[in-house]
């Protein structure tokens, strides 16, 4: 009984030795023999002549806001926490929605926007971003 144990101690003990050389391998990269840890690629294919290679500059278009009264408003309040994009790229909300949306803004979001200009931003969503006004 006592052999048994102390063959199964040295075995555990063996093996974990064997899986701690072949970790150690693993972890410094080298894998085998044959590549001394470096990693293959395969071959880049050869240059096409006559080809030509560029890419121009990817166009970052800022959106803009329709213009009119209140744009000033939204630009100033409004951007402080994101940009007009988050306006433009929404679909055209019914008029009820953007009262909403204006109200959540300061009351859950925290916008310090004043009640002034909460009515101004309002009424310049509902003239350019409802359903009926959206020019898009």
């Amino acid at each position: 009984m006592r052999q048994a144990r102390r063959f199964v101690a040295v075995l555990v003990g063996v093996v974990a030795l064997a899986s701690g050389l072949v970790y150690a391998q693993y972890d410094r990269g080298y894998y085998s023999e044959g590549n001394g840890g470096a990693i293959r690629r395969f071959a880049t294919p050869p240059e096409m002549v006559g080809a030509v290679y560029s890419v121009g500059v990817y166009p970052m278009y800022p959106p803009q806001l329709a213009a009119g009264e209140g744009r000033e408003d939204v630009q100033s309040y409004c951007s402080t926490c994101h940009s007009a994009r988050y306006i433009t790229m929404q679909p055209a909300l019914p008029p009820g929605a953007w009262t909403a949306e204006v109200n959540k803004m300061v009351k859950v979001m925290g916008a310090g926007i004043p009640e002034e200009a909460q009515a101004v931003i309002i009424k310049y969503l509902l003239e350019h971003y409802t359903a009926g006004t959206r020019k898009r």
